[in-house]
């Protein structure tokens, strides 16, 4: 029988987490006026002490781009909310969202404050923005992470790796990490409750808060030059990168629709 967290401990945590969001909002204030690497040792701590909170355990292999490298585009497969703190607690990066979540209580007001690069959605003519704007950060040596499918999956399956942003990638001759992320309960099995997939955030939160543990396992595949190739070779090879390391089938859907973006 699958065991749980005892309920008594499921609100400790809660109130925990509780409070660690909101001594994020006070460091938010002056996230923005400290210097790149500082902001970077925040975000790092900060992302660790959730997972800490949530004893979610953390193991990653493959290369991680450093402070070193330059014009670093990270492309990963989702599968929750989860998938962001992982990244953050590994290497510290600027994500794209959809503009949605600028206007949501709290974690709007976070993600604002670190410097997260919204998109609107339902406009396709936003695309060529954001590709200039991930563009630009590149080029100034900051890391971006993407979530190419567009949507949360349950971990079960790699869904199409829209290529419509990996364009920012081509402008600024970035080198790409693929990321494959993945969650496992107590057992070692894939762990379903850790995904996000048609279910609210709070109901996402207690069946997170159910786990006894979740071994979190993230592996960055080789770097991908972008250097003589478009943006849909790009989304092909990272999503049969990920794949790989996931032991998974790429979707790999030659469709030329416009794509739509990434959840964070």
């Amino acid at each position: 029988m699958k065991k749980t967290t005892p309920v008594a401990i499921r609100f400790i945590r809660f109130a925990r987490l509780i409070l660690h969001v909101m001594s994020g909002i006070l460091q938010s204030i002056a996230y923005p006026h400290v210097s790149r690497a500082t902001q970077h040792h925040m975000m790092k701590n900060w992302a660790m002490k959730v997972l800490k909170i949530l004893n979610i355990r953390l193991h990653h292999t493959g290369k991680f781009p450093d402070e070193n490298d330059q014009h670093a585009l990270l492309v990963a497969n989702h599968v929750s909310w989860l998938d962001i703190c992982l990244v953050m607690a590994i290497c510290p990066t600027q994500f794209v969202a959809k503009s949605e979540i600028r206007r949501w209580p709290v974690i709007g007001f976070l993600c604002r404050r670190v410097g997260t690069l919204f998109i609107e959605r339902a406009k396709r003519s936003d695309t060529a923005r954001i590709n200039q704007v991930i563009g630009n950060v590149l080029m100034t040596g900051e890391r971006v992470c993407i979530f190419p499918e567009g949507a949360t999956s349950d971990g079960m399956q790699i869904q199409h790796f829209h290529a419509s942003l990996l364009q920012s990638a081509v402008n600024a001759n970035a080198l790409i990490y693929p990321v494959a992320i993945r969650y496992l309960d107590d057992t070692g099995n894939l762990c379903r409750d850790a995904a996000y997939t048609d279910i609210s955030l709070i109901t996402s939160l207690k069946k997170i808060l159910s786990q006894t543990r979740i071994d979190a396992v993230l592996n960055s595949s080789d770097a991908i030059h972008s250097e003589g190739k478009n943006r849909r070779e790009l989304a092909r090879l990272s999503e049969q990168a990920i794949a790989n390391s996931l032991s998974l089938s790429s979707y790999h859907n030659e469709s030329e629709k416009p794509s739509y973006l990434p959840n964070a």
